[in-house]
């Protein structure tokens, strides 16, 4: 017989948690649950599950920027983002953070259950070999969504939640290039007018905070396309 499929579940409710954790048990999971953005970042940005469900509210940070430094330290795995908010532009904003699928509050556990093992058998199962590599030099930075913070060893530079977007989004593919459009649907609201110059007023920003905080990467443009990271 395989291995069981792991499964991460960051949800501060403890209901909730306790609920989702057992039906997913039954299923034939191995669940690992934390209930903090803080927590999950430290337990899945270091060993990775197959899938995880994450929740949007949570008391320390917004799980759309958890999944973020979660892509910014060359986490793969799929994630399903569970919400109270159902408008468009909450929907969309999770998909721009790195999300795979969306789940509205109240809902059915049968339902999740599908979806998370939908995401199983699309999704490679956490840390693909080429993004672990991609990520390896840029792994003594991490990116802090409860602080909103570059911290490299024992310094911490404060970001903007705007700065924090982008740069995650940005150090979620080292050394490739992120189109413009790109950047701006992971940072602003959907439907926001942001215009050239604005985000690369951004960048300069970063680029003067990541010299702050001590790290050797850095942020390259590549004109009229977007801009590199690493």
């Amino acid at each position: 017989m395989g291995l069981s499929p792991t499964a991460g579940l960051c949800e501060d409710d403890a209901d909730l948690r306790g609920v989702v954790r057992d039906v997913l048990a039954r299923e034939g999971f191995a669940v690992r649950t934390t209930a903090t953005g803080s927590e999950a970042v430290a337990a899945f940005g270091a060993d990775p599950p197959d899938v995880l469900i994450l929740d949007v509210g949570l008391p320390d940070a917004d799980g759309r920027d958890v999944c973020q430094a979660l892509r910014a330290r060359g986490v793969g795995t799929p994630v399903l983002f569970l919400t109270a908010r159902d408008a468009l532009p909450d929907r969309l904003s999770g998909f721009h953070a790195g999300g795979d699928d969306y789940l509205t509050k109240p809902f059915a556990i049968a339902e999740l259950v599908v979806r998370v093992q939908a995401l199983v058998r699309r999704g490679a199962a956490g840390t693909t070999a080429a993004v672990a590599e991609a990520a390896s030099d840029a792994a003594a930075m991490r990116l802090d969504p409860a602080a909103h913070a570059i911290v490299l060893g024992d310094r911490s530079v404060p970001l903007t939640p705007t700065e924090f977007r982008l740069l995650a989004r940005l150090a979620a593919k080292p050394g490739e290039v992120v189109r413009r459009p790109a950047l701006v649907a992971a940072a602003w609201p959907d439907g926001a007018i942001v215009h050239d110059n604005t985000l690369d007023t951004y960048v300069a920003r970063l680029r003067r905070k990541l010299r702050e905080a001590g790290t050797e990467d850095t942020i390259q443009t590549a004109r009229g396309v977007g801009y590199r990271f690493g």
